[in-house]
């Protein structure tokens, strides 16, 4: 018996999943208001999946369930929440076989087996069987789960944006709190608002159209609220989202006006996991002494010979290989590559192979690309003026050459961070480096130039903590955080540090974000020359016009008052030369030369911030001096001057030996992007609402070899990468699946799908089209130019054979290929992408201009190629687009399909249709999972 999940999950966990499935299914039926008859559920909630159903059993693993956005309809919901469970879509069914579900009570597995009953089903109709019954067994058993506890997700978000709102427009007339309770109705309390007032429940999760408060707060109809004036746009948007995401709340969610009285207990705090330095603990001892090629794997076994388990076998040397090039270039390997490998039989021929690719320009793109998710980068500010980040290039080109040059970690925190304060060194990277600060989203159009600015601080304190950190630390902005002890003093007393750095240039409707010059001697010189022309010319067609007046005066005699606009009166020819004078004016002007600029920080006026009662700066609490985090305070702790913003110090600090989360969130990162899942499976938040780490003491070793190796990026892919956990397979164990379904304790490789980035530069590469350049910008638009017209249409191409790192990230409108494929947002810090499976990804292997333009290109090249006949090339083009051979059988199918096509053509015609056979036969091999997946 074979579990749905694909033993992807272990049993507590599965649980608990099951349990929230269960009631959101039952959500969904109550939200349908009336029974469904067995016979109608189907129909009722599934329509048909039709054709091609799941995408043919990929993996679909995300980061969590919670984060699936619901669709409309419920079987794609329903399909979602499987999706998002963390398993593999059912395995193809057995000939004449069916999927049965059984459903247990509460606590106990919930599984889905596959048998072989006598009814020849077919798999979709199966698929729908499997959603139908847990619809009907949930009805049937009425609301026997539990009510499942809100995300991590979702109790930020509404901690973060939903309750400061509510307690500064709502709280004083629909709270415990208030003088008198208008309408009967509680809104700082979960029950108070589903349960509602005179009018009826005022939150209906999951559906904003049917929620009196959305409704009252769009002011649609006669009740507007508040009653004093309407919220904005973006007020009202972050409301419509939290109800969208079902209402998600704390617990216990009864906030007050009053302060809170909640004490936070630092000394405890800091017995938290995550608080504490590392310590370099020993290696454990292992029982298979034949397994560990170093320290880390012992670390790995140890782990797995406690739960009676063994590790996976070892990767053939084709998957190896393809494995290490797509995971340190983002590029398949060619031929010739594999070829080499499989030739080299001596037993560093890996650790060769291993470090060609770390030498390679293509590793910079590859892992810059995974920082500039971090960094939250973008071409384009988004929000209200979607305009042109146009020297954010330069940030985005400073992070590949970091990591191509392997510049160590801690400087290169130091120089995003503070690289503007740090000693002049020859270049500019410093100063470039600091367009980390800056490339987050502002509301430039923001009348209330303070709430501008704090808002802006507020997105740099967050993105620092959560990128450097792991703490969310924005969610102390309002009120001292409801899980982690990071009390609103002690966000304030980071908000002064970036509230003394300037970010804007001006912050005057439409605002502009301050700029480096980058400009040297020779550049500076010719921008001083251009300029003194403009003043030459301006000079010479205002001596003209002096000139013409005195003339008109003595012509027309005494008594005459020289108009306000007199040139009219000069005569033609005066006309005619101030015209020419003019134009040469304006072409002189728009020939200035473009000095080159970066987006960057410097310092700004330096002080301390009063604390924003409920995150209003309109009320202004106790002042605090600049500090870090109290719970991270220890002898090392910096003191600010009153001289610097205090920058450097944050840096400096971070970077400290025995700073307790840096070393540990970066290597969880590394960790994370060779293997599909960190250590610590939220990379961004290593707080209360976080995971725990899996394998602590591996964590704790890897991040203090880490700093050993003096914050090495590379040495820190080849500690990774060397060992036998990386060189497994991603083979099967059924003993290992029902221990470990989800395969934390890394037993096995993860199969991984290829991001965005990678399916589109693979695409490339195996068509022999991808092109290499390197550096510089693609936006057509100028800097600070708005991406969009009157009519909306957003002109970006994204036809270019260049790396997709350097394809245009334009906010509120990415590229539809990066959409879909499941790019980060580029608004947030994001350390881990999802890897979602939809039927549009399907379609555009079959249908997207991109992939039909690939095959055709790849079947151009096979036959333009060396290659004697249609059997060899069938060879190379499995070679080149799997890195293996084709097997017999897909040999002899590969022939029988060009063998139908020269029979049914004829010799003349066949040859006429040839590319186009072979184009067809390409595209079949790039759209297959084997393409699109690791091993």
């Amino acid at each position: 018996m074979k579990t749905f999940q694909d033993q992807q999950r272990s049993k507590d966990v599965r649980r608990q999943v099951c349990d929230r499935h269960l009631s959101t299914v039952y959500a969904r039926v109550a939200q349908i208001g009336r029974p469904i008859p067995r016979s109608q559920r189907t129909n009722k909630l599934l329509p048909p999946l039709g054709r091609g159903g799941w995408g043919g059993g990929e993996s679909a693993l995300v980061s969590g369930w919670s984060h699936v956005p619901q669709p409309s309809s419920a079987r794609e919901w329903f399909v979602a929440q499987i999706h998002a469970s963390g398993g593999q879509c059912p395995p193809p069914l057995p000939k004449g076989g069916s999927y049965e579900v059984s459903s247990i009570a509460r606590g106990m597995e919930r599984r889905v087996a596959v048998r072989r009953p006598n009814a020849n089903l077919a798999r979709w109709a199966a698929l729908l069987g499997i959603v139908a019954a847990f619809i009907s067994v949930t009805a049937a058993d009425g609301m026997a789960a539990d009510k499942p506890g809100p995300s991590a997700a979702g109790v930020e978000f509404f901690e973060k944006n939903v309750r400061p709102l509510l307690v500064d427009q709502c709280y004083s007339c629909h709270s415990a709190g208030a003088k008198k309770l208008r309408g009967n109705l509680y809104l700082d309390n979960e029950q108070g608002w589903l349960k509602g007032g005179d009018l009826g429940p005022a939150v209906k999760p999951g559906s904003p159209k049917e929620s009196l408060l959305i409704s009252a707060v769009r002011q649609d109809d006669d009740l507007k609220m508040p009653p004093k004036g309407k919220l904005t746009d973006a007020q009202i948007a972050l409301l419509t989202q939290w109800v969208e995401m079902g209402a998600p709340a704390p617990a216990a969610t009864a906030a007050s006006t009053a302060p809170s009285k909640r004490t936070i207990d630092i000394e405890r705090g800091r017995e938290f996991w995550a608080f504490q330095p590392p310590a370099d603990p020993p290696c454990p001892s292992v029982v298979d002494r034949k397994w560990p090629q170093s320290d880390l794997d012992r670390f790995i076994l140890a782990a797995l010979e406690a739960k009676g388990l063994t590790p996976a076998s070892p990767a053939d040397k084709r998957t190896l290989i393809r494995r290490a090039t797509f995971d340190l270039t983002g590029l398949p390997p060619t031929p010739d590559e594999v070829n080499a490998f499989l030739a080299d039989q001596s037993n560093d021929a890996f650790a060769k192979v291993v470090d060609r690719l770390l030498a390679s320009p293509q590793y910079g793109l590859r892992w810059g690309r995974h920082w500039l998710d971090v960094a939250r980068y973008a071409d384009s500010n988004g929000l209200d003026e979607n305009v042109a980040h146009g020297n954010a290039w330069r940030y985005r080109d400073y992070v590949i050459d970091a990591f191509n040059r392997d510049k160590p970690y801690d400087r290169f925190l130091l120089e995003q961070l503070a690289g503007d304060l740090l000693p002049p060194d020859g270049t500019h990277d410093r100063l470039i480096a600091t367009g980390f600060l800056s490339l987050g989203p502002k509301v430039l159009a923001e009348p209330d130039e303070q709430k501008m600015e704090m808002d802006i601080v507020d997105e740099q304190v967050d993105t620092v903590g959560r990128a450097f950190m792991g703490l969310t630390l924005g969610c102390a902005r309002c009120h001292d955080h409801k899980f982690d002890p990071i009390a609103t003093a002690d966000y304030y007393g980071m908000a002064g540090i970036f509230k003394s750095t300037r970010t804007m240039q001006s912050f005057k409707k439409v605002a502009t974000w301050y700029e480096i010059s980058l400009a040297n001697e020779s550049e500076l010189a010719q921008k001083a020359a251009h300029e003194q022309q403009v003043a030459d010319k301006k000079k010479t067609i205002q001596t003209a016009i002096d000139d013409a007046n005195k003339q008109l005066v003595a012509a027309k005699g005494a008594g005459f008052e020289l108009p306000k606009m007199p040139e009219p009166l000069y005569p033609d020819e005066t006309r005619a030369n101030l015209k020419k004078l003019r134009d040469e004016l304006a072409a002189l002007e728009k020939a200035a030369p473009e000095m080159p600029m970066a987006m960057g920080v410097t310092e700004g006026k330096v002080a301390d911030t009063s604390i924003h009662v409920r995150g209003s700066h309109l009320t202004l609490g106790t002042l605090v001096p600049r500090h870090v985090p109290l719970v991270l305070a220890s002898a090392t702790t910096p003191a600010f001057s009153a001289s610097q913003s205090g920058r450097l110090e944050l840096a400096r600090w971070l970077v400290e030996e025995g700073h307790p989360l840096t070393s540990r969130v970066f290597v969880n990162r590394v960790w994370r992007w060779h293997f599909g899942r960190g250590l610590v499976g939220t990379p961004d938040n290593f707080g209360a609402l976080g995971e725990r780490p899996v394998n602590p003491a591996l964590l704790d070793w890897l991040a203090i070899r880490f700093q050993q190796n003096h914050w090495s990026v590379k040495a820190l892919h080849r500690l990774i990468m060397l060992s036998s956990t990386y060189q497994m397979s991603s083979a099967e164990n059924s003993r290992a699946a029902q221990v470990d379904p989800e395969n934390r304790l890394f037993w096995r490789m993860n199969l991984q799908r290829l991001d965005a980035d990678a399916i589109r530069d693979a695409l490339l590469a195996v068509s022999g089209t991808l092109d290499t350049k390197m550096g510089g910008s693609m936006l057509h638009v100028k800097n600070r130019a708005y991406f969009f017209d009157h009519t909306s249409r957003d002109s970006t191409d994204y036809g270019s054979r260049r790396r997709s790192v350097y394809l245009p990230i334009v906010r509120n409108h990415l590229y539809d290929m990066f959409q879909l494929f499941d790019y980060a947002d580029p608004s947030v810090t994001n350390g881990d992408r999802a890897s979602t499976t939809v039927a549009p990804q399907a379609l555009f292997m079959l249908n997207s201009d991109l992939v039909v333009q690939s095959a055709r290109d790849l079947a151009a090249g096979l036959l333009n190629g060396s290659e004697g006949d249609d059997a060899a090339r069938v060879v190379r083009l499995y070679e080149t687009a799997y890195g293996r051979p084709p097997s017999d059988a897909e040999l002899k199918r590969a022939s029988n399909y060009l063998g139908r096509f020269d029979r049914a053509l004829g010799p003349a015609e066949a040859e006429k249709a040839r590319l186009g056979t072979w184009q067809a036969l390409c595209q079949v091999i790039l759209a297959s999972n084997e393409f699109l997946y690791i091993r």
